[in-house]
């Protein structure tokens, strides 16, 4: 458990889920929660740029959150929108994560892992990641990379202590 518990938004990309069979996001709630954060939100937005930009500045701009964590829409396809939606809202990128997602995903399913544009950073000191919209993608980042980074416990660094 993290001695320094964030508020986190849940956000999921995609035409096809419902609240019913979002299970990618909520996996990733019930993991945040398991870790001792609070979900301030776990929300479903269709693939479409400007839908996914104006909710995560609805998402950016609230008091009331640390880190959003967007599944879904980051794999190689013709109509990928959460990267280019993304990408110019981060102040600042974490080029690390997307490295470490890739490596730890070709461990897991081999060279398909360069497909995932899987993309960090900083957006008005709130942290937001993107990552796949697969369960067992989003289990691979919160255990391989979000739990212990988001854990004020993790030495020598996280990304928690930045809430003090």
């Amino acid at each position: 458990m993290t001695t320094i518990p964030l508020s986190i938004s849940i956000v999921t990309v995609s035409d096809s889920r419902t609240e019913e069979n979002d299970t990618a996001g909520q996996l990733l709630a019930k993991e945040a929660q398991k870790a001792g954060h609070k979900v301030a939100g776990n929300i479903i937005v269709p693939n479409n740029i400007w839908k996914i930009r104006l909710s995560l500045c609805e998402l950016l701009i609230s008091s009331d959150v640390n880190v959003i964590i967007i599944n879904g829409g980051t794999g190689f396809t013709h109509d990928k929108a959460t990267i280019p939606a993304v990408r110019p809202l981060l102040d600042n990128v974490i080029t690390g994560f997307g490295e470490l997602f890739r490596h730890l995903s070709y461990q897991d399913i081999g060279s398909s892992s360069i497909q995932s544009d899987a993309i960090a950073g900083l957006a008005n000191n709130k942290l937001v990641f993107c990552i796949p919209g697969s369960p067992s993608a989003c289990l691979l980042a919160w255990n391989g990379i979000l739990l212990n980074q988001l854990n004020s416990k993790q030495k020598p660094c996280n990304f928690a202590t930045m809430f003090k």
